[in-house]
């Protein structure tokens, strides 16, 4: 019997599904607080399971509030987020993104399943040869309000309108364009997801699109995800986060492109 002729009731999930959902959410927010991909796992298995694409992004984006909230929170005690300057980059990750999701809605999104693979690749070789991702940090190539206007705007309409990978787009943009090593652009990365997750996240809600109980149950699951992550970041730098987030950014390009054939 194949997946599709599976029959399960998303509005009331027995306790297995509700078990395997909590350990997914786990998986995922421990993923996304090193690399920023954890959609890599979440949206095929909302899929899979059924959800049709705006209730999976929905969803998704309830249960990746937690996780990112729960990194966010861990990386700011522990010093590694400084939020002075960072009031234009919100603003604008938060307009961005509420643009997106009402983008979305509206739209199709086919184009995205063959542009985002081609910058996820492109990240991908930039963390590979780029003198500049590493422990230290380099001279910014942007002020706050350029990067503002520029990435988290941007990145923050990509997230509200599609959302995986986003994590390692705006590390990318932190090192690249901010001078950031790379796990100060981790932790900052945090701050503009949460922010792009909120937005879209209560427009989604105001639809009447979230599955509840599969959400939250996957959100308890991200939030001690993230904060084991999160913490193995701090322990382990650069030499952690790296390879990470280009095995994830590849595999999710592979994944989308794979698609498309």
């Amino acid at each position: 019997m194949g997946l599709a002729a599976l029959t399960i009731d998303l509005t009331a999930p027995g306790p297995l599904l509700l078990a395997l959902l909590f350990l997914l959410g786990g998986l995922a927010g421990f993923i996304s607080a090193i690399a920023g991909a954890g959609g890599l796992l979440v949206l095929p298995t909302l899929l899979t399971l059924g959800l049709d694409p705006i209730a999976a992004l929905a969803t998704n984006k309830l249960q990746n509030v937690f996780g990112t909230a729960s990194s966010m929170v861990n990386y700011f005690r522990k010093g590694k987020i400084e939020l002075r300057g960072m009031g234009s980059a919100i603003g604008c990750a938060l307009a961005g993104s509420a643009l997106g999701t009402f983008a979305v809605q509206r739209i199709d999104s086919a184009w995205l399943a063959w542009l985002i693979p081609l910058l996820l690749i492109a990240i991908t070789l930039y963390f590979l040869f780029s003198p500049r991702v590493g422990e230290q940090d380099a001279r910014p190539r942007l002020s706050h309000r350029g990067f503002a206007l520029s990435a988290a705007l941007g990145i923050g309409f990509y997230g509200g309108f599609f959302g995986p990978g986003i994590g390692s787009l705006f590390a990318a943009a932190f090192v690249a364009l901010r001078g950031y090593n790379l796990v100060r652009a981790t932790a900052h990365t945090k701050v503009l997801v949460f922010t792009t997750n909120i937005a879209s996240l209560l427009l989604f809600i105001s639809a009447g699109q979230v599955l509840w109980s599969i959400g939250l149950t996957m959100a308890a699951g991200q939030v001690i995800g993230a904060r084991m992550g999160s913490n193995l970041v701090i322990r382990k730098g650069a030499g952690l986060v790296k390879p990470l987030i280009i095995v994830a950014t590849l595999a999710l390009a592979a994944r989308l492109l794979w698609q498309q054939f």
